[in-house]
């Protein structure tokens, strides 16, 4: 079967052919047909062929690689009390952060307003000369397809990608039009400066050349909200002054995402965001699709991408006011039927029946070793504490009640852990979370060790999680989504 052009990026995104040459080894393309595909992405902005690959003789073959600085990628980290959150480029690189006290429990609405109001400044700044990511000269090539506009501002394009300036999906105020600078595309992925995102030729843009976002249209695997026409407009819109193109938008929720969906499902410390659709709260203001996932989930995909690409089995364990894992298996994040697999906070541990769990049940593990369970014990100790990271912080100052409760929950969590790694049989355990910290850690090992059979850990790490996994999850997530070969393939 003749290989696409999506096919061809993925090859080279992976790095497993990164020249013409090996292009053609790989595929058994004809040479004509490589370089005609090969133009299409080079064309749109997703290769660029530069450098040198060393050679034995002959002339020097030239190097293709993915373009991971002609779009941004907006993603977010929610938790119970905080929240981060950084526009990347499509490598993954922070060009901006913030993070800040976000109370899930405020709701959806405050909460994502605030989210929303971060990615603005981010993207502003970013903008900004010396910003860290400016978008495509107006000179440089168009997707195919496009047309310049007239002296109305308007561009047509057929699909599009994640546009230049000026590129198809969203114009420059002033770029390839009039001041209006208003795109109309076909389907797409990034509303461009001032242009109009994934809106069909002849709708209208509001001030900002909006268009709006029609939610869950193109449902991928962890919830994308796919860009659909519409003449919907919001005041700040997805573009703003400078802003550069946006490709999608990735957010972890402390709460269970069912695949497929950009919203969570019954969440038990979420009130309020059951089935509130996050998409269509952040899609039109951005002009890009949203996804959404568990952030144990992330977590795991972030460590997985960032610092253990060769383990063909991780966990990743998040202890913070809950408890949660996240499987990675073969490199894809393992969900289950619908989204429910590693939910270990739920597993009842039979010797603590008064311990009630916020999903109704008692002994549930969350309710007996999560930060929550734990910052209510301090709290009846005389130690006010009220969340996981309140707990982390007891702990971090050496307080022995902190102490010895951090030690007790570990070997709590260890004997659910004992069973996961006896059916998972994973390569690396990571720890990540509020009460990753070397006393919880002590006595998860303690316990696992001695349970598990030796043959599920002889091979196997335990290692303690950084801070941002799951924003390096969320950013991942976007990307394999967008610029998988049958996306690229059906925008080209």
């Amino acid at each position: 079967m003749p290989t696409s052009a999506g096919e061809l990026l993925q090859l080279v995104r992976s790095e497993r052919a990164t020249t013409r040459k090996a292009l053609l080894t790989s595929t058994g393309l004809s040479r004509t047909t490589l370089t005609a595909r090969l133009d299409q992405l080079l064309g749109a902005g997703l290769l660029a062929e530069d450098g040198h690959e060393d050679s034995t003789g002959g002339r020097p073959a030239r190097h293709l690689r993915f373009d991971d600085g002609h779009a941004v990628v907006l993603a977010a980290s929610i938790d119970t009390m905080h929240a981060e959150a950084a526009v990347t480029d499509l490598a993954g690189r922070r060009l901006a952060h913030r993070a800040g006290e976000l109370r899930v429990a405020d709701g959806p609405e405050a909460v994502l307003d605030r989210i929303a109001e971060w990615f603005e400044a981010m993207l502003a700044e970013v903008g900004r000369p010396g910003g860290g990511l400016q978008g495509h000269s107006p000179g440089e090539p168009r997707l195919a397809g496009q047309v310049p506009g007239g002296p109305g501002g308007v561009v047509r394009a057929g699909p599009g990608l994640a546009g230049a300036r000026g590129g198809a999906v969203g114009g420059n105020p002033g770029s390839d039009g009039g001041p209006g600078g208003v795109a109309a595309t076909g389907p797409g992925l990034v509303g461009g400066h001032g242009g109009a995102a994934a809106d069909n030729p002849g709708s209208a843009g509001g001030p900002s050349g909006v268009a709006g976002v029609n939610p869950g249209s193109a449902g991928g695997q962890a919830g994308i909200a796919g860009a659909e026409p519409s003449s919907a407009t919001r005041p700040r819109g997805a573009a703003g002054a400078g802003w550069p193109p946006v490709c999608g938008i990735g957010i972890s929720v402390p709460g269970p995402v069912e695949p497929g969906r950009t919203c969570v499902t019954q969440p038990p410390i979420m009130p309020g965001w059951d089935g509130y659709p996050i998409d269509t709260h952040l899609g039109p203001r951005f002009g890009a699709p949203v996804l959404v996932d568990n952030d144990a989930n992330l977590m795991a995909l972030g460590e997985h991408r960032a610092r253990y690409p060769d383990s063909p089995a991780l966990v990743v364990v998040k202890a913070s006011t809950g408890i949660g894992a996240g499987l990675v298996i073969g490199g894809e994040v393992y969900r289950g039927v619908d989204g429910g697999a590693g939910d270990i906070g739920h597993v009842r541990l039979p010797d603590h029946p008064e311990a009630r769990c916020l999903c109704g049940s008692t002994g549930c593990l969350a309710a007996v070793a999560g930060g929550g369970a734990l910052a209510a014990r301090l709290t009846e100790l005389g130690l006010p504490t009220t969340s996981g990271s309140g707990v982390r912080e007891r702990i971090l100052a050496g307080e022995p009640a902190a102490v010895r409760l951090a030690e007790e929950a570990g070997r709590q969590v260890g004997e659910v852990l004992a069973t996961l790694v006896c059916v998972v049989n994973p390569g690396v355990l990571v720890v990540a979370g509020d009460l990753a910290e070397p006393h919880f850690v002590a006595g998860v090992r303690e316990v696992l060790y001695r349970r598990a059979l030796p043959r599920s850990t002889r091979n196997l790490r335990i290692e303690i999680g950084g801070r941002g996994q799951a924003i390096d999850g969320a950013v991942a997530m976007v990307v394999d989504a967008q610029f998988s070969p049958a996306a690229v393939d059906k925008r080209l």
